[in-house]
């Protein structure tokens, strides 16, 4: 333990710790790199506990290496300390991880120190650890950053903590808008530059908006499967049921599609499909639009699933052996853009669809020209005009 330990916190003994980094090391090698705008939004003001949530391998790390070059310019070395919790499973090994720090933090004589637990929701009950030690006074000069790759699970964990929180904030860190995806390629997001954004539009297709996708890494797409399936198995669920389910989706794609028609065509309950996909819906790989009208919300109805990025639809097309066809592309960025900007997605169908439904938008996708006409208040997006369209959200 207490090696794993020293390897997480080079700083602690070396004054070129980020060569001995890894995840700085890659940084500096990166083409494309940026500092994540996010990192300002964590408060750093004892008492605060921290939540940031987000896929895995969209850069949570990374960032938080980037904080610690900044805490250490302000503070001692041993007042920062950092952990990966992959490299445990229970709460009771996490407690004595916190118990070894806090003896270092106690000897050295450190009054403010900031603790990073990265990974912490593949860890069962450790919020009862936090929650308990926050309870004690354990940490009232401290900063506490929590990372997790679950969303609901951290949420959930996160309203566990009433009045326990201090300053802190909860952070959604997520791959790179198109908008974002411009500005890190050196380029300004305008309507006047046009053919740069088309160009780029097409190359965000393919590589998406995470950091090594970016970077055009050929080996990231067996990574991004194997710590996807990774913490799907730590749920105790099927990384075999879970690429079934995928498959279905993606073959269905865009049309809606029920629990029952996914269940009946690969052999399991609806309910097991429910699951599944509420799973998938924690870990960042789909989103789900419900069918609404008016004020009318129905869960019951067919339901619209995308994938949440361009690269996570290639990616999963490829080992899975389906198309990855430009109609089902577009809406999906359509569809997890309009719900990044209004935390809801729906769509409406009857005689006609329309794909979104968002705040006061009606947008329908098409990958070519329009080949209907469609009610007044539906803004049609084609090809041309989907890179323009993302740039003004």
């Amino acid at each position: 333990m207490e090696d794993i330990i020293y390897m997480l916190n080079p700083w602690w003994e070396w004054r070129n710790w980020e060569d001995k980094d890894s995840d700085l090391r890659k940084l500096r090698k990166a083409k494309i790199k940026w500092s994540p705008p996010w990192i300002k939004n964590i408060s750093l003001k004892p008492f605060s506990l921290n939540f940031i949530t987000g896929p895995r391998q969209v850069g949570k790390t990374t960032g938080v290496k980037i904080l610690v070059k900044k805490l250490l310019s302000q503070t001692v070395p041993k007042a920062v300390f950092y952990y990966n919790c992959d490299f445990i499973s229970s709460s009771k090994e996490l407690k004595k991880i916190i118990d070894f720090y806090l003896k270092i933090k106690h000897s050295n004589k450190i009054n403010i120190s900031y603790i990073i637990l990265d990974e912490v929701t593949g860890v069962e009950y450790w919020w009862k650890i936090i929650k308990g030690y926050i309870d004690l006074g354990v940490f009232e000069n401290d900063v506490l950053i929590v990372l997790g790759s679950a969303s609901f699970r951290l949420r959930k964990f996160a309203e566990a903590f009433p009045g326990r929180r201090g300053y802190g904030t909860t952070i959604e860190v997520l791959p790179l808008n198109f908008r974002e995806y411009i500005q890190v390629h050196g380029e300004k997001p305008l309507k006047s530059n046009y053919i740069k954004v088309k160009t780029l539009f097409e190359k965000y297709l393919n590589t998406g908006g995470f950091p090594r996708s970016i970077n055009e890494d050929p080996e990231f797409f067996k990574d991004l499967i194997f710590s996807i399936e990774r913490d799907i198995a730590k749920t105790g669920k099927s990384p075999k049921i879970f690429r079934m389910i995928l498959h279905s989706i993606l073959e269905k794609a865009p049309s809606p599609v029920g629990y029952h028609t996914i269940a009946q065509e690969i052999g399991i309950s609806h309910n097991t499909v429910r699951e599944y996909l509420e799973l998938m819906e924690d870990l960042f790989i789909v989103g789900v639009a419900y069918w609404k009208q008016g004020n009318k919300i129905s869960f019951r109805k067919e339901k619209k699933i995308f994938l949440r990025d361009p690269y996570l639809a290639k990616t999963f097309s490829m080992i899975l052996g389906v198309d990855t066809r430009k109609d089902y592309l577009y809406e999906w960025i359509v569809q997890e853009h309009l719900y990044r900007k209004y935390s809801e997605i729906y769509y409406w169908r009857n005689s006609y669809e329309i794909d979104c439904l968002a705040g006061n938008l009606k947008i329908e996708v098409e990958a070519g020209k329009p080949h209907r006409r469609y009610p007044r208040g539906v803004t049609v997006i084609d090809e041309e005009k989907l890179p323009l369209f993302l740039l003004d959200l």
